[in-house]
């Protein structure tokens, strides 16, 4: 029989002194999660979802790096791991004291930071600052915030690490902004589809959605067979195609990312539709051909930045002709008058130079820069539900996105599209379509029936 270990000799697995200390450093009495560590321990409620310290590294780049960069960090390298159910394992970590409070995570006190270190020292984790995972960006090197350079190297960062990878979590579809789906969960907006909300009846909606999603910005619109629209950050053509194809319009698409043009382009030809679609790797704010009828910007104006949004308003309005409409869809940031910490995990990994404004910071510069406001529409719980889909299809095929881009960048996308469902089903981010018309011309709809 196996000799029964006193509570002491339990208390000083790595495992419970990680879990002590991780719960003294984020303000939590016990743990929300069963935390194993490398030498084989365990601690935390036994049914609670699993994180897992793989290796001394990851407590030395929490050392180093406290709060959510460190984590991050040594998620994406591998260090740490959420095996089983992701959703889960980041609800319990993100309900652990300053995790769950508001704004950028808040500097340790010196007792916090003695705690880590104590307890490195006797996991033996002490060691120099990991270096980063190669993944993380590197576009601060290329010049001031917003400048066309410096924009053109973030775009390049997300957009440019494969259109296979991209279909592979997109689907067919194509589409990198939230679906519209039916009123009952999960369902497409025919109501046909699968209901149920599960992983899979999402995956099996979402192309659907996604095609609602881009017909509704169509009917917002109003668009109507000869007009000429500008659609600002064109990503793979996809709105382009649907509002050639399906309401006989041409179509100017720009983008910074080249392997999104050549892709887009590449559609356009094989649909027939080269001559009312016209692609091209440009910043929005060197199109000087307008005027246009209108203008579509999908998830576009997080990459602009607040102090640059009355510019980006002001180039918009300049190319819409009198009465034409734009319809700007946008995620917003809910939690507070400021935006997330640049130097947490979505700014270094995922979208650098990105800035979430408020609502109400959008609508009052697009109403400052001229517009008159037609329609707001809030789509918060369906950007969730596409981010579930997204994640279900990423680790239904890992093992081809790991062939595809690397092991790193698999983890990025699936710690930042599960991580991002979660903000948005807390209310902690927002997504919003804000439809807007340039003074003149013919009057506006009397009612919302136009595109309902």
């Amino acid at each position: 029989m196996a000799e029964e270990r006193s509570p002491i000799m339990k208390n000083t697995t790595a495992a419970s002194r990680l879990a002590r200390a991780l719960g003294i450093v984020l303000g939590t009495k016990e743990i929300p999660f069963r935390l194993k560590a490398w030498d084989g321990s365990e601690a935390g409620p036994s049914a609670a979802p699993v994180l897992e310290f793989r290796n001394r590294r990851a407590l030395r780049r929490i050392l180093w790096s406290p709060g959510q960069l460190g984590l991050s960090r040594a998620y994406v390298a591998g260090d740490i791991d959420a095996p089983g159910d992701i959703f889960a394992a980041f609800t319990a970590l993100s309900s652990m004291g300053k995790f769950a409070e508001p704004g950028p995570f808040k500097p340790l006190t010196p007792a916090e930071v003695w705690t880590l270190l104590k307890t490195a020292i006797r996991l033996g984790a002490l060691g120099p600052n990991p270096t980063p995972p190669p993944e993380e960006a590197r576009v601060r090197k290329a010049g001031r915030m917003h400048s066309k350079r410096r924009d053109a190297a973030a775009i390049s960062h997300h957009y440019d690490v494969g259109n296979d990878f991209y279909a592979l979590v997109l689907g067919p579809s194509m589409v990198y902004s939230c679906a519209v789906w039916g009123t009952s969960l999960g369902s497409d907006p025919s109501g046909d589809g699968p209901g149920d909300g599960s992983p899979d009846s999402l995956v099996a909606g979402l192309d659907a959605a996604q095609e609602a999603k881009i017909d509704l910005v169509c009917r917002k619109l109003g668009l109507q067979p000869g007009m000429r629209v500008l659609d600002v950050g064109c990503g793979w053509g996809s709105f382009a195609l649907h509002a050639a194809e399906r309401y006989g319009v041409s179509v100017v698409g720009v983008t910074l990312s080249n392997e999104q043009a050549v892709m887009a382009r590449k559609r356009a030809a094989d649909a027939g539709l080269t001559e009312r679609i016209d692609i091209r790797v440009q910043d929005y704010r060197d199109v000087d051909d307008g005027p246009f009828d209108a203008i579509s910007s999908i998830g576009m104006s997080e990459h602009v930045g607040r102090e640059q949004t009355p510019r980006y308003v002001s180039r918009l309005y300049s190319l819409l002709r009198p009465g034409g409409r734009l319809l700007n869809h946008a995620i917003s940031w809910n939690a507070g008058p400021t935006s997330p910490d640049p130097d947490s995990f979505i700014p270094r990994y995922v979208f650098p130079d990105g800035e979430m404004i408020s609502l109400g910071e959008m609508v009052s510069a697009l109403e400052a820069g001229g517009l008159e406001i037609l329609d707001v529409e809030a789509l918060r719980r369906h950007y969730a539900l596409t981010l579930r889909a997204w994640v279900r299809r990423l680790e239904a095929n890992w093992d081809e996105a790991v062939r595809l881009t690397s092991l790193g960048r698999a983890r990025i996308w699936r710690l930042y599209m599960a991580s991002s469902a979660l903000g948005f089903e807390a209310g902690i981010t927002g997504v919003n379509q804000v439809l807007v018309q340039r003074p003149g011309g013919a009057e506006p709809p009397l009612r919302r029936s136009d595109w309902t």
